[in-house]
């Protein structure tokens, strides 16, 4: 495995970081967080035609640029550095690998070149609680002739309340744990569905409840076979939990960044206190976070490119998500913390962005799985 960029992924890195730099201000993404969206329209646009950042793993055969998770990685790190707010991990890293692992021909055919375009989408499975794979859902489905009827309530989903397209985890009436799962994608606009808003502390990233209320859907819905989903639905949420931590990696250097350039103009004493020894070792500490994070996240990566082209392998794709993601929201949330405190008073006030930050590291900590969630994963199969 070569853990060195390419020259490509130098490119696609530092461009992602250029222009989020500029278009990822911090008067941007307060403007965003009192809007009705949750992110600029206008933004998800220039991303979506200038940057072509929603094509950059999906295949060329439906016209998506047919580069690797390393190189989405690379785009999310930087997002969540510039704590982007956007519907591109709702999008590309869970509806997006949900068609490219579970779609058939016709649905990959038909809505990828509109996620390409533009349009946006998400994966509901959670109805509540805080287990993120298959005994996470309750939602049910039946068979009405040639049609389906799902009823149930999902929650935690994405911008659930704006996504163009939903990409549904149900359960066969009656079924439990792994038996009996299936996954459906139909558009958002459907008799039958119910959307809203949920009250969360990060307001940089919204979140929806979505009712389904005798939701009826044609067999074609259906993302492959019957009640056979649940292993799909396993290696979807592996790279989205990998996406997710690196996000919370380029959180994690942002918020080392502001803090050291705050500290070299912050003086007590009559000088800067980011002479202080005490100052330092924290610092220190929290650059080393920073690097054990990005090796873990690139790792992870390497094992979702293998896991995406070769298809196997989901005992590694499962274990590296879990470690990366369980050591990254300790880590994230660890640095925020220390990051207020070296801030002093002003790090709880509006004006300065590190409290934005320390709200997204507490909300990607439980997203998806907490540190103990997933430790227990990996301890799991290691004894397995």
């Amino acid at each position: 495995m070569e853990f060195a960029f390419t020259q490509e992924q130098e490119m696609i890195r530092d461009t992602a970081a250029s222009f989020l730099k500029d278009a990822s201000t911090s008067a941007a993404i307060r403007s965003a967080m009192a809007s009705d969206l949750g992110y600029s329209p206008d933004l998800w646009q220039r991303i979506c035609t200038d940057m072509y950042w929603q094509a950059l793993h999906i295949p060329e055969e439906y016209g998506g640029m047919g580069l690797g998770y390393v190189e989405l990685v690379a785009v999310l790190e930087q997002m969540g550095r510039y704590l982007l707010c956007s519907p591109y991990l709702a999008t590309v890293a869970m509806a997006t690998n949900a068609l490219l692992i579970a779609g058939t021909d016709d649905q990959k055919t038909e809505i990828l070149p509109q996620l390409i375009e533009g349009k946006t989408a998400t994966l509901a499975f959670n109805c509540g609680g805080n287990v993120w794979n298959s005994n996470a859902i309750s939602a049910s489905y039946r068979h009405d002739g040639n049609d389906l009827i799902l009823n149930g309530e999902y929650r935690y989903v994405l911008d659930g309340h704006s996504a163009d397209y939903l990409i549904l985890a149900a359960r066969e009436e009656g079924s439990s744990g792994d038996d009996g799962i299936s996954l459906f994608v139909c558009e958002a606009e459907n008799d039958g569905i119910q959307r809203s808003l949920l009250p969360t502390m990060d307001q940089s990233r919204r979140q929806a409840s979505i009712q389904l209320n005798n939701l009826r859907l044609s067999k074609q819905t259906l993302m492959g076979e019957f009640a056979t989903a649940a292993k799909s639905l396993a290696k979807i949420l592996d790279l989205a939990t990998i996406a997710l931590a690196a996000e919370q990696a380029g959180g994690m250097q942002q918020v080392l960044d502001i803090t050291v350039d705050y500290t070299k103009t912050r003086n007590q004493f009559g000088r800067s206190i980011a002479g202080f020894q005490a100052i330092k070792h924290k610092a220190a500490d929290m650059m080393l976070r920073n690097e054990v994070a990005r090796s873990a996240v690139y790792y992870a990566a390497c094992i979702a490119d293998d896991a995406l082209s070769s298809g196997p392998l989901a005992d590694e794709l499962a274990e590296a998500a879990s470690i990366a993601k369980s050591y990254c929201s300790e880590a994230y949330f660890k640095n925020a913390g220390e990051a207020l405190q070296m801030h002093g008073g002003v790090g709880f006030t509006w004006e300065y962005d590190v409290h934005l930050y320390f709200k997204r590291a507490k909300a990607s900590e439980h997203f998806l799985g907490n540190s103990s969630y997933h430790r227990e994963r990996v301890a799991g199969g290691l004894l397995d």
